[in-house]
């Protein structure tokens, strides 16, 4: 069991120490959860209360908080909680799965495949033609790779993911378990009888940029033409729906459950919460938040956030629901009064 002194730990985070503890810190923990050799973090005032009757022996907290030190129990204060922990749970992170042998023997790989140094490939997996998996790709058993995919240096890919033909994927990536990359756009027309309905081919491909992440079960469909692109610094939760000819800037976030349809474009650091969706050929600028839940139909400004269904200016939407409220808890006379 990997264990740490108080000093070790803010060594690591680079804080201010306060007060002191003698217990060799074992693991970090929530605040309820956590036990006498457990560190916990605080960055919200509203978890300062459970600080008193939480049994963790030492806690990180954000620096504008007031949480003094007790017996036997240190404070590290920092200018980031939630940063600092993350350097802590590195710590504590147990090993990756072991792989006995760099290519399991179950493995197909297409004689034509580039497979370089360091690579990796778990039992059951599937390399097609003409693939591409630059040094230090790791593929966990039953990942399926198909013809002339690139895969840039150290991305690692979790079991059961599917990446078709023609993916090109950068270096540094984290696709996690289930992800499908690269199928079909949804595309449909009525046929000219009447009877039915015609699939549209869909010939493009998908683009992912460096230190992406995929969450699981998120798919990620190619273009109907040309590429479906997902920028620098990605982070895609899981659950998530991209469609077809959808271009994401850098750093990107989407929450589990949100969904675009086809052809969006989001600029640089967008955000988007859980359960959102976006209607197809619309552009979200750069900065601009979408609140979890909304139904965004039209285009949104860069830095703005919005709200609802369908989406409106955050603010707008905020008033308009203690409107409602109102009207619905039968205030309407005290709010006409201040109109």
């Amino acid at each position: 069991m990997k264990t740490y002194t108080i000093e070790e730990i803010n060594d690591i985070v680079k804080g201010e120490l306060i007060g002191y503890t003698d217990k060799k810190i074992d693991g970090p923990e929530q605040l309820e959860k956590a036990k006498d050799t457990n560190i916990t973090f605080i960055g919200s005032r509203k978890y300062i209360k459970l600080w008193d009757s939480s049994s963790a022996c030492a806690a990180v907290v954000d620096q504008n908080l007031k949480i003094e030190p007790s017996d036997n129990r240190a404070v590290i204060r920092v200018k980031n909680a939630d940063l600092a922990m993350a350097k802590i749970l590195e710590l504590f992170a147990p090993e990756l799965p072991v792989f006995e042998t760099d290519i399991h023997p179950t493995a197909v790989i297409h004689e034509s495949a580039k497979v370089s140094d360091g690579v990796k490939i778990g039992a059951n997996c599937y390399v097609g033609k003409d693939v591409v998996l630059s040094e230090g790709v790791t593929l966990y058993p039953n990942v399926t790779i198909l013809d002339e995919t690139t895969i840039g240096q150290a991305t690692v890919i979790w079991s059961n993911t599917v990446i078709r033909e023609r993916t090109e994927i950068g270096a540094l990536c984290i696709i996690h378990t289930n992800v499908s990359i690269g199928a079909d756009g949804f595309g449909y027309r009525p046929a000219e009888d009447g009877r039915g309905l015609v699939k549209i081919p869909q010939i493009g491909n998908v683009i992912i940029g460096n230190a992406v992440e995929i969450g699981a079960n998120s798919c990620i469909d190619k273009g109907k033409f040309s590429s479906t692109i997902l920028g620098d610094g990605c982070k895609i939760d899981n659950l998530v729906q991209i469609g077809h000819n959808c271009v994401l800037g850098r750093s990107c976030i989407m929450a589990g459950q949100s969904g675009l349809a086809g052809s969006i474009t989001l600029g640089d650091g967008v955000i988007i919460g859980g359960g959102a969706v976006l209607k197809d050929h619309i552009t979200v600028g750069s900065g601009a938040t979408i609140g979890a839940g909304s139904g965004v139909v039209g285009n949104v400004e860069a830095g703005k956030t919005v709200l609802g269904y369908p989406a409106n200016d955050a603010k707008a939407k905020l008033k308009e629901w203690v409107f409602l409220r109102k009207v619905g808890s039968g205030k309407l006379d005290d709010l006409l009064k201040n109109l």
